[in-house]
């Protein structure tokens, strides 16, 4: 198996020798996967390098301020007229999570694949995965470094999202001594960690305080009150006015419960699918247990998409769940 170095220097070769790259991250993306796709999206564009930048889905709106936030073509409204055959992917743990973009890759398309996910299996013809990084972003921060480039106060900002947003706010395990490196670098470069902080893990629309209002009335615990769930309907979310980036940070609330191992919050996407967002204390791999689902994710925070009805999908999952207790 080759070394991180190795894999870096093999990525900086992919991105120096050919053109015309797409950029891709996960469907619904969160602050790591916007800031990672932007983030190489600034280093193209200091190498020269023609590319286009593509998700499906919307950027969250408090993203907005990020450099080139704007050029992320959204797949749900907007079609591309090409197919391309350099495809880089970011944060996608594994292939099916590029979702409908992969229509734009060409049939023999050549992908690099940068992720930090431990779930991640490998695709591309080049792989760039360190599944002890807080964040690919942090995966970037060191791709940045091998090349010749000069950062500046876009970039830091791009890599200081994907840091603060995948950590909670240095908050969790993945906290390294070498993400407070990056961290102490990139202030130096100019970045205002309280505003960020601000924007991205404090500040709260009307939408998403009535989802989560309407979520928590759902709340439910196991006899063993080990494990937590909740969950949020089509209607709920029409009533609240409310979009899938007023959802994030809901999955806390029953992790944070004293006593529980197992926080759960099921979205109901229709009829015969849910989609169940996991979080453990530490004594449940739920990146294991959502792979049983054909899901992944990280030791402490995964997800997987379920076939079937809401009542259904608790069933599942909490026996899933019990078994790994």
């Amino acid at each position: 198996m080759q070394s991180y170095e190795q894999s870096l220097r093999q990525a900086r070769k992919f991105l120096l020798e050919h053109d015309d790259y797409l950029v891709v991250s996960h469907v619904q993306p969160d602050g790591d996967a916007v800031s990672s796709t932007l983030a190489v999206g600034w280093l193209l564009s200091c190498l020269g390098k023609k590319y286009t930048m593509l998700n499906e889905g919307p950027i969250p709106k408090r993203m907005e301020y990020l450099w080139h936030a704007d050029q992320i073509v959204n797949l749900s409204a907007e079609e591309l007229p090409r197919q391309f055959s350099h495809v880089i992917c970011v944060d996608c743990a594994d292939f099916q999570r590029v979702g409908l973009t992969q229509h734009h890759f060409a049939s023999d398309a050549l992908i690099l694949n940068i992720d930090h996910h431990p779930t991640n299996n490998g695709y591309g013809a080049v792989t760039l995965i360190k599944p002890d990084a807080a964040a690919t972003a942090e995966i970037l921060f060191d791709l940045l470094k091998i090349f010749e480039v000069e950062w500046d106060i876009d970039i830091a900002t791009a890599v200081y999202t994907g840091l603060l947003t995948d950590t909670g706010g240095f908050r969790y395990s993945n906290t390294s001594p070498k993400v407070m490196a990056a961290v102490s670098e990139l202030l130096a470069l100019g970045v205002n960690g309280p505003d960020l902080a601000e924007t991205l893990l404090e500040e709260m629309t009307l939408p998403q305080v009535k989802v989560l209002n309407r979520a928590l009335s759902t709340l439910q615990l196991s006899p063993e009150g080990d494990i937590a769930w909740l969950y949020v309907t089509p209607q709920d979310m029409l009533d609240c006015g409310a979009a899938n980036e007023d959802l994030e940070g809901i999955v806390n609330y029953p992790r944070n419960i004293r006593g529980v191992e197992v926080g759960i919050l099921f979205k109901v996407i229709d009829d015969q699918a849910v989609k169940a967002s996991l979080r453990s204390a530490g004594r449940v791999d739920v990146a294991a247990l959502a792979q049983a689902f054909g899901g992944g994710g990280h030791t402490r925070a995964a997800g997987a998409r379920i076939n079937g009805t809401l009542e259904e999908a608790v069933a599942l999952m909490l026996e899933e769940v019990k078994r790994h207790l």
